[in-house]
Parts: structure tokens; sequence; C-alpha cells
């Protein structure tokens, strides 16, 4: 039987709607979709590649409680406001995941929180080499 840890990062957002920051199932560890709030600080940055870094900055957390690191990333799925805010996030994912070249599937979405531009999913497997 494969053994299921849920990780909370405490965000307010987990409890109202039901889920958790990230699951670890075996050595596969699910990263719910992210955004580029600076919890501790309570803001996000106004553009769309500061958001994208808090967003990494956010996964690391979730990653250290699995035992992991960036580096796990095996898959992430992007999702964008308008298809010119992934032209800008784009060449950074490339700059972040340089060395790990996890796949990556990008959306067009509308998001129901004001002032997000990006959001990321991810998903990890834990001591991949």
């Amino acid at each position: 039987m494969v053994k299921r840890q849920n990780i909370s990062s405490g965000s307010q957002f987990e409890k109202a709607y039901g889920y958790s920051r990230a699951v670890k199932a075996g050595d596969t560890l699910y990263i719910s979709g992210t955004i580029g709030m600076d919890y501790a600080a309570g803001k996000m940055p106004g553009d769309a590649v500061g958001q994208l870094r808090q967003i990494i900055k956010n996964f690391e957390p979730a990653l250290k409680a699995a035992g992991g690191s960036l580096k796990d990333i095996v898959q992430i799925t992007t999702y964008v406001s308008a298809p010119e805010v992934f032209k800008e996030v784009g060449p950074e994912l490339g700059v972040i995941f340089k060395d790990v070249l996890p796949t990556n599937a990008a959306l067009v979405v509308a998001f129901p929180v004001p002032d997000v531009l990006v959001e990321i999913a991810a998903v990890a497997v834990i001591g991949c080499e």
C-alpha cells in the first residue's frame, strides 16, 4: 500500500476550499496550482515574472517537507491570464528549470483572484535523477 502525506502551507485558501498545498503519494508529490502571493507579507508582485519567481519560492516548503527539491519536478502546468504573459514567463521558466527540463503544458485562463497573472501546478518524483 502506498502511503499518503497531505502537506499544508497554512494558507487560508486550503481550509476555505478543501484542498492541500501538496499531496505526497509514495515518491510522487503533487503540488496544487500555486499563485505568486508572498503569504508572509500578504503581497503579490505586479508583474508576471515577479509572480513566477514567488511561485517557485512557494513550491519550496512543500518540496522540502516531502524530502525533495526543485530538481525533482518532472511536470508543470502553467496557467496564464493572456498569451502575452506566457511570452514573459516562458524564458524565465527556461532559466529556472534549465537543468531539470520538466514537461509543461501552458493554458490561458481567467483567474478568480484579482491581479493574478500566473499560476503553476507541479508534479515531482522525489529522488529522481
